[in-house]
C-alpha cells in the first residue's frame, strides 16, 4: 500500500516495551496476522537489554478491533511485556526536503553536548528522524538522520557549534553515494603516522635544531613549502643510506591507523597516501599496510650517501590535490566520492578538492576550512564519519 493510499486510512500504533529476548517480533507479528492487518511501518530498538518495538498497522474491521487489542495485551502479559495501542489515521508525517546524516563523536559524549547539537539542528529547520549508535569505542559515535534542512547550511551551523562545545561533527548528504565513497587518501606525517619523517632523519644527522629553525621560518611565512623542503633536505647531505632502514623502524603508526586501513580495504575501499615526506618511507608503508596508492618526494642517494637533494616533482600543497585527482581517475572514482584526511595547511587544497575533507587533530586554520574535523587521537574514528559501525570494524578484524 503506497503512502498516498494510507494517508486517510485508519491505523493502529502497537508499541511493545520490556526485557528483550528472541522471538518477540515474530510473536507479535503472528498475533497481528490473525486479524489480516497490513504493516505500514515498523521500527525496533534494543538498549541495554530492553526492547521498544513499534508497529504501525491498518485497523481491522470495527468488530475485530477490540479483540485485537485484548489479544495483543494478553500476549504481551504472557511474556511480561507492556503494550500500548494508539488509534490514528494514516502513516507517519512526510519527511521534509533535504536529508542529511549528522555524525557526532565524543570522548566522552555528554548529555549536555548532545542536547546542544539537537537544539542546533532544530534551529536550522531540521527534524531528527532517527538516532542510533555507531560505536562506543574508542569514542562514542552517534548518527542523527535529519530531514528538512539542506546539508551545506546545516554543516556550517553545526561546525561552529561543535568547535564551541568540544565535539566532532560531520554532516553529509543522505543517499546511496555515501557508501560509494570508495577512495580514501591520507597525509602521512602526523596523520597516518605520529612522526615527522624529516625530523627522524635530522636526528641521525645531528641537525634537529637547524631543521626546526627552517620549519619555524616556513610557519612564519618566510619560506614556502618547496623552499623549506630543499633547505631541510640539504642538511641531510652525507648521511649513509643505511639510515633509511633505521628511520623506517622508528616510524610509529597513529593509534587506529592499521584498523582504519584494514577495515576500508575489507569493505572494498581503495586507500592511498600523499606526503611532503619521502618515498623511502611511504613505499615501506604502502607494502606494510597494503595501500593502493602512495606518492611522496624522493631523497637522492648517490654512492650510498644522501646528497641533500630530492629528485622528481615536488609534492607540495597543490601537488597533493593534483595527486588526489590522479588517484581518483586511476581508481575510477568520481572526485565527489573521495575522502581526504590531513592535518596541515599543505593539505588544504586536497581536503577542499575531496568529496569529504577531514581535518585530523589539525591546526585551527585547517579545522575551519575542512568539511569536518576529528580531534581525538584515534585515526579509525574517521570510519564512523563514513557511517561504518563498530560491528563492521570488528567483522573486518576477523575477515
Amino acid at each position: 500500500m503506497s503512502a498516498s493510499q494510507t494517508s486517510d486510512v485508519p491505523t493502529l500504533l502497537v508499541k511493545i516495551f520490556g526485557k528483550d529476548r528472541p522471538g518477540i517480533t515474530a510473536g507479535l507479528m503472528d498475533t497481528l496476522a490473525a486479524y489480516s492487518v497490513d504493516v505500514v511501518d515498523i521500527e525496533q530498538v534494543v538498549t541495554r537489554g530492553r526492547i521498544v518495538l513499534c508497529v504501525l498497522v491498518t485497523k481491522p474491521a470495527t468488530t475485530a478491533e477490540g479483540e485485537l487489542r485484548s489479544t495483543v495485551h494478553s500476549w504481551a502479559e504472557s511474556l511480561k511485556l507492556s503494550a500500548e495501542i494508539i488509534s490514528g489515521t494514516g502513516d507517519n508525517r512526510p519527511r521534509g526536503v533535504g536529508r542529511s546524516h549528522v555524525t557526532v563523536l565524543g570522548h566522552p559524549l555528554t548529555a549536555e553536548s548532545t542536547a546542544v547539537i539537537a537544539s542546533r539542528i532544530t534551529e536550522t529547520g531540521g527534524n531528527i528522524d532517527r538516532i542510533f549508535r555507531l560505536a562506543k569505542y574508542p569514542v562514542t559515535a552517534v548518527e542523527f538522520a535529519v530531514s528538512g534542512a539542506e546539508t551545506e547550511p546545516l554543516r556550517t551551523a553545526l561546525a561552529t557549534t561543535a568547535a564551541q562545545i568540544g565535539v566532532d561533527v560531520a554532516v553529509v548528504s543522505a543517499g546511496l553515494h555515501r557508501r560509494a565513497q570508495r577512495l580514501v587518501v591520507m597525509d602521512v606525517d602526523s596523520t597516518l603516522i605520529q612522526d615527522e619523517v624529516i625530523e627522524l632523519f635530522a636526528a641521525h644527522a645531528g641537525c634537529e635544531a637547524e631543521v626546526a629553525e627552517v620549519t619555524e621560518r616556513a610557519m612564519r611565512g618566510e619560506l614556502d613549502f618547496e623552499q623549506s623542503l630543499h633547505a631541510r633536505v640539504a642538511l641531510l647531505a652525507g648521511l649513509d643510506e643505511s639510515v633509511v632502514e633505521k628511520v623506517r623502524a622508528e616510524v610509529r603508526l597513529t593509534p587506529g591507523a592499521r584498523t582504519l586501513v584494514r577495515t576500508l580495504k575489507t569493505l572494498g575501499y581503495q586507500v592511498g597516501v600523499v606526503s611532503g615526506g619521502f618515498t623511502q618511507v611511504t613505499d615501506d608503508l604502502r607494502e606494510r599496510l597494503g595501500l593502493d596508492f602512495a606518492q611522496a618526494n624522493t631523497l637522492e642517494i648517490v654512492d650510498g650517501k644522501l646528497t641533500g637533494k630530492v629528485t622528481g616533482e615536488v609534492v607540495d600543497r597543490a601537488g597533493k590535490a593534483r595527486l588526489l585527482r590522479r588517484f581518483a581517475a586511476e581508481a575510477g572514482v568520481p572526485l565527489a566520492q573521495t575522502v581526504a584526511i590531513g592535518d596541515g595547511a599543505n593539505d588544504l587544497d586536497m581536503l577542499n578538492a575531496a568529496g569529504l575533507g577531514v581535518a585530523f587533530n589539525a591546526k585551527p586554520v585547517v579545522r575551519e576550512a575542512a568539511h569536518t574535523a576529528v580531534n581525538v587521537p584515534f585515526l579509525d574514528a574517521v570510519l564512523y564519519l563514513l557511517g561504518i559501525t563498530r560491528e563492521e570494524v570488528e567483522a573486518a578484524d576477523l575477515a
